[in-house]
């Protein structure tokens, strides 16, 4: 199933809110992402929908297997991707945001050879 950019976005927030807090709020998650706690809620009810994530009664998230399984790709590739536009001389803020714009459209074979390049510098 094709999981579109902003979906993505979503649950690499989470995540990076799970790694930074222990919990995941939607209040934090607009927070992070700068939207409207009605967008979290439209978003997040159809992240429920399709299996990536749960909510307690408490109003908690939590990344199912197969969210953090997209989760987890979307944020390694952001890291490697600040970390080798750092590397090469560009700002901070604008490798973080460049990453965040190719993150979700670059190839895997693209990724994968870009991995094997920055681990032989």
């Amino acid at each position: 199933m094709e999981i579109k950019k902003s979906a993505e976005d979503y649950l690499e927030t989470m995540l990076i809110l799970k790694e930074e807090h222990g919990y995941i709020r939607s209040v934090d998650i607009a927070e992070h992402l700068g939207v409207t706690k009605p967008s979290v809620s439209y978003a997040t009810k159809n992240l429920r929908e399709n299996g990536y994530i749960t909510m307690a009664t408490n109003g908690m998230i939590t990344l199912t297997d197969k969210g953090m399984e997209i989760a987890e790709k979307i944020y390694s590739r952001h890291k490697l991707l600040t970390e080798f536009f750092i590397n090469i001389g560009v700002d901070p803020d604008i490798a973080r945001d460049d990453a965040c714009k190719i993150e979700h459209d670059i190839h895997q074979e693209t990724y994968e050879a870009l991995c094997k390049h920055v681990k032989t510098l």
